[in-house]
């Protein structure tokens, strides 16, 4: 079983026990819910921005503990501040240390806020409209064809917007009408290696009408450079700011340099 499988097991047995514990009805109840949302869409397709989704993350599989002190509040403030075009929450506990607490501690913050999950059941959706998302991420490596586009009718029906991941060709057949940004992971979900050519070789066989996020192994300006040559619009980053001992100042620090550089 790889890392991928033993994720998704663990969340169907957590989503069931949230079942239990909160009914749909009272999730609908929340302060967020009714709620008008922000578009990364849009803050990623205006030009003024940086086009960074800057992701607050505390561990991985991959690297364990990457950053358990530095708050969900000061660093997403500093993204927010310092222009990134939308903020990307981890609400995994046991495998990410995330919860849905950190989503709403986010919500202080004007920029479009991404759910980042591993979304099996359309209870997560309404989940993540209650506590504050305006964007859910759904993983092509772990949903079939007919759940993407079921979740992310149902995902639209809420009003958040809907962000597919992907990582090969086969599931550029996940794409559908419903979802409105296509992010390209560069690392496996199965082996975690990462490589930003798996990005450039997939960008020009992407939907155009649809902007395209680059998802991990981004750690330098010149990367980023040569994504937005290639047509990305978007690009998700988290370990390289919060492996920082200052995330906040290192977020700062990147833009400033990014800046002088488009």
């Amino acid at each position: 079983m790889n890392i991928l499988d033993k994720i998704i097991a663990q969340k169907k047995i957590e989503v069931a026990q949230r079942k239990q514990q909160t009914s749909i009805a009272e999730l609908e109840k929340g302060k967020f819910f009714a709620n008008k949302t922000l578009s990364l869409k849009q803050f990623l397709l205006d030009e003024t921005k940086t086009g960074i989704i800057a992701e607050y993350k505390r561990q991985s599989p991959s690297k364990g503990i990457i950053n358990n002190h530095s708050t969900v509040e000061e660093v997403t403030k500093a993204y927010a501040k310092f222009g990134a075009s939308g903020i990307s929450v981890l609400t995994d506990e046991q495998f990410f240390g995330g919860t849905l607490n950190d989503l709403v501690t986010a919500t202080i913050n004007e920029v479009p806020l991404l759910r980042k999950d591993f979304m099996i059941d359309e209870y997560q959706l309404i989940e993540a409209k209650t506590y504050g998302a305006e964007v859910i991420l759904l993983i092509a490596a772990c949903l079939s064809k007919q759940e993407v586009k079921q979740f992310a009718t149902t995902a639209k029906g809420l009003g958040l917007e809907v962000l597919l991941e992907i990582h090969n060709d086969e599931e550029l057949n996940h794409i559908c009408n419903e979802v409105d940004l296509v992010g390209v992971n560069n690392r496996n979900l199965k082996t975690f290696e990462v490589s930003i050519e798996t990005s450039l070789q997939l960008i020009n066989k992407m939907p155009t009408e649809k902007p395209a996020v680059a998802e991990s192994g981004i750690s330098n300006i010149e990367t980023i450079l040569t994504l937005r040559q290639a047509g990305f619009k978007g690009f998700l980053i988290g370990e390289n700011f919060m492996k920082s001992s200052n995330p906040a100042l290192a977020f700062e620090n990147f833009v400033t340099d990014l800046k002088t550089k488009l």
